[in-house]
């Protein structure tokens, strides 16, 4: 017993104090305030306006049925929710999970209202061949992708119930080899021309706008296509690769704990901002508000 009692005296204690946090408000510019509204706050009284999303009229007032950020284009006004499903548009990028393989398609969770469709003739065929698909490919249908599958599509068209149809008939979507899924808010996740980028860090990233998050380690260009995006690399990935990608999930937890936009600069600046501390100590609280504190500052500089 006496031993125990040592041996337990010994261990590492990790105790941490509350800290005061610096006001973040202090070094947002005025115009960076969003007009936040909750359900039933009144929105505008002028008549003049038309209702969009997230918004319903009621005594001649425009009011807001859904907690978010007020958006206003010409005469149009919409809540855009901060906490929501995703809505999909098309020519949006996703990352998706297939959940079921069915005739002529696969089903594949999108983080929608509904399961979001990929069918066989939306999908490249092994070698790029272009032509019809035949019963043989069908019967094949779960060697090129099934059940737990990742994959990155580009949404095609959108349903009349609102389920979205995917394809993937470029080389740069596909299915997903190894690397790490974080998974966000699709709010959070800011709209920009391309959502594939490579990271000087050393690492590739997919920011989907349905808010799944793909880090994965930079993949040598191949020449040959005869792939078409269905066979991955299982080759075991080098640790200074892995301990990239864990310090880019940590960083991107970090900006999403605090709300903040994720688009290639602000996860860059994070993941720098981070590079003081060790990857298990970036989770730690007072460690994510000085992280993001020096990004968002970092982020007003460059703005302004």
């Amino acid at each position: 017993k006496k031993k125990k009692i040592i041996k337990s005296s010994n261990m590492a204690v990790d105790i941490r104090l509350p800290a005061a946090k610096p006001k973040v408000s202090e070094i947002l510019e005025p115009e960076d305030v969003k007009h936040l509204v909750s359900p039933g706050d009144v929105i505008t009284a002028d008549t003049g306006f038309m209702r969009g999303h997230g918004t319903y009229m009621s005594e001649e007032k425009l009011l807001a049925s859904v907690a978010g950020v007020v958006e206003r284009v010409n005469k149009l006004i919409c809540v855009r929710p901060l906490k929501t499903r995703y809505y999909g548009e098309v020519g949006d990028i996703v990352v998706g999970r297939i959940t079921e393989v069915q005739q002529k398609r696969w089903k594949v969770e999108t983080n929608s209202r509904l399961d979001s469709v990929l069918l066989l003739s939306s999908v490249n065929l092994p070698g790029g061949e272009l032509r019809r698909r035949s019963a043989e490919d069908e019967l094949a249908m779960r060697d090129y992708l099934q059940e737990g599958d990742l994959i990155s599509a580009e949404v095609q068209a959108v349903y009349s119930d609102g389920a979205l149809s995917l394809h993937t008939r470029s080389l740069k979507y596909g299915k997903l080899g190894q690397g790490v899924l974080v998974q966000v808010s699709p709010s959070l996740v800011k709209r920009r021309k391309t959502h594939f980028h490579n990271l000087p860090c050393g690492a590739s990233i997919i920011l989907g706008n349905n808010g799944f998050i793909w880090i994965y380690p930079p993949i040598e260009q191949k020449d040959d296509d005869e792939a078409g995006g269905f066979i991955t690399n299982l080759e075991p990935v080098p640790l200074a690769d892995r301990e990239v990608i864990s310090r880019l999930r940590n960083c991107i937890v970090s900006l999403v704990s605090h709300k903040m936009m994720l688009y290639d600069t602000s996860v860059l600046y994070c993941y720098e901002a981070s590079l003081s501390h060790q990857i298990k100590d970036i989770l730690k609280p007072e460690v994510m508000d000085e992280i993001v504190f020096g990004t968002r500052q970092r982020l007003l500089e460059q703005e302004g």
